[in-house]
């Protein structure tokens, strides 16, 4: 019996489910939040994913402002400056936008990079390496404001940038481009869209499909603005400033983990079961 969260009456509930015996290596993958790819993944995944990825992304967008006055989940407003420091000519505080932007890009392609460079290996997670890269940025910048004075900010929104750039690239691919969880300017375009389309039936018939791009977007908005409570009272109630970002990490890796735990779990119980069977085909 394994510990699994399920979607029951629209809420998320923990349930005790039996271990699932999976035949092929895709079925296996398809029980896992952070391995299943692919168009038979479901909205019980990508909810899954979104609520632990839109809270670690609140968590990181609060800390990161209450810290440097800076976004550090999305870089549209970083452009608007950017463009606004050439105008004006003021090129080495359009430089510091720009390193902005570019730290989202790279983290973005990385993580894109890696994931494509590993999938062939059935055995790794792919998704394993983004998301460690992540959290160790996240807990290297926590842990270094214990022992050093933060003097160089623009560096560390750099970092975290990048970080953010991993996790949407991530969890974009992880979704084929269903979940975005680093910023909402989207996320409410696309809401607003699928809210519309309710009220025309006759041009969209999938009532289901739309219900269920609602509710995805909705569990979203609400653990990203869960996410940025919690940061902010962490970070200021508690007084832990930085160390918040350890919080962030933490949940990501717990989640990467009991996910891999799980895999392997069902994974040792399919063989345990296909050795049972040619133990008794034998006799």
């Amino acid at each position: 019996m394994v510990l699994e969260t399920s979607l029951s009456n629209n809420v998320l509930l923990p349930q005790f489910l039996p271990i699932p015996i999976c035949k092929t290596e895709t079925e296996l993958n398809s029980y896992c939040v952070f391995r299943h790819q692919g168009r038979s993944r479901t909205l019980k995944h990508n909810l899954r994913i979104a609520t632990i990825l839109s809270f670690v992304a609140g968590i990181v967008n609060v800390t990161g402002f209450l810290s440097f006055k800076q976004l550090t989940t999305n870089v549209t407003g970083h452009f608007a400056l950017f463009i606004n420091d050439l105008a004006t000519f003021q090129f080495w505080k359009g430089t510091i936008y720009f390193l902005y932007i570019f730290s989202f890009l790279f983290g973005s392609f990385l993580s894109s990079f890696l994931i494509e460079q590993f999938k062939e290996n059935k055995k790794l997670n792919v998704f394993l390496l983004p998301t460690l890269i992540e959290s160790l940025i996240l807990i290297i910048i926590a842990l270094l404001s214990n022992l050093i004075e933060m003097k160089y900010s623009d560096f560390i929104v750099c970092a975290l940038l990048f970080a953010m750039g991993l996790q949407n690239s991530l969890v974009t691919k992880i979704s084929n481009a269903v979940v975005r969880t680093t910023h909402l300017t989207g996320l409410f375009t696309d809401l607003g869209i699928d809210i519309s389309q309710l009220f025309f039936p006759k041009s969209h018939p999938n009532k289901a499909k739309l219900k269920a791009n609602i509710k995805l977007r909705i569990y979203i908005i609400i653990f990203f603005f869960a996410g940025g409570l919690t940061g902010g009272f962490f970070y200021s109630r508690l007084d832990l400033k930085l160390n918040t970002l350890i919080f962030a990490a933490f949940i990501l890796l717990i989640s990467l983990f009991y996910d891999d735990f799980r895999y392997k779990l069902i994974k040792t119980k399919r063989k345990y079961k296909q050795r049972k069977k040619v133990k008794h085909a034998t006799k």
